[in-house]
């Protein structure tokens, strides 16, 4: 039975893939270009640079499927808000096939870095992140992979939610755009040589 199977839910037909890359986000204009939604734009990223066309499903997210180097890569962003991401998430891993939890990447804003740095992180904390709070309240475990793309913390009164949720400067736009090219190179990684390798080479110092 895979990992994150309920007994009454039926496995995959078909090929599983080998790694299951959520992009957590809010969905809508309203949250477009925002800090919170970094996670999202890695996997609309490498949906591009794969030739991915990600479409809603059942699952309440936007998803798809790449074949790379041999393996396959399904690309998912929920549908869901952020705080509700594990409704998307658990039927996608059913859907894939995800029988491992090292198998499912996902990729999220992070307060705790500063702005333009990357990290490569398998299980541990949450960090207060809604969005990890409902993956690992939908599955039962912290043990996934997570590609966290620094936005920074709030310099000045703002709580935290504002500081994620408001529109960025051109300055500050670029900044994450790069860190997301990088989130986007790091799952690769994972994909070809593993999580720890991405750890080596992403993680920096």
């Amino acid at each position: 039975m895979g990992l994150f199977r309920r007994n009454n839910q039926p496995e995959r037909r078909g090929t599983p893939s080998d790694l299951l890359v959520v992009g957590l986000g809010n969905p809508g204009e309203k949250y477009a270009g925002t800090r919170h939604n970094v996670g999202a734009d890695a996997v609309h990223l490498l949906a591009q640079r794969h030739g991915v066309t990600l479409k809603s499903g059942r699952e309440r997210a936007m998803a798809g499927e790449a074949v790379v180097g041999g393996l396959r890569m399904a690309l998912a962003v929920p549908l869901t808000y952020m705080n509700e991401s594990g409704l998307a998430v658990r039927p996608l891993a059913r859907r894939y096939g995800i029988d491992d939890a090292e198998k499912l990447v996902i990729v999220q804003d992070e307060l705790d870095l500063p702005l333009g740095r990357l990290k490569v992180k398998i299980g541990g904390g949450l960090a207060g992140h809604n969005g990890l709070k409902s993956v690992k309240a939908h599955l039962g475990t912290t043990d996934f992979v997570r590609v966290r793309i620094g936005v920074g913390k709030p310099t000045n009164a703002a709580s935290g939610a504002d500081h994620v949720l408001k529109k960025v400067s051109k300055a500050t736009r670029a900044e994450l755009d790069l860190t997301i090219e990088e989130a986007a190179d790091a799952v690769e990684t994972i994909l070809g040589a593993g999580p720890v390798e991405a750890m080596s080479r992403h993680n920096g110092s």
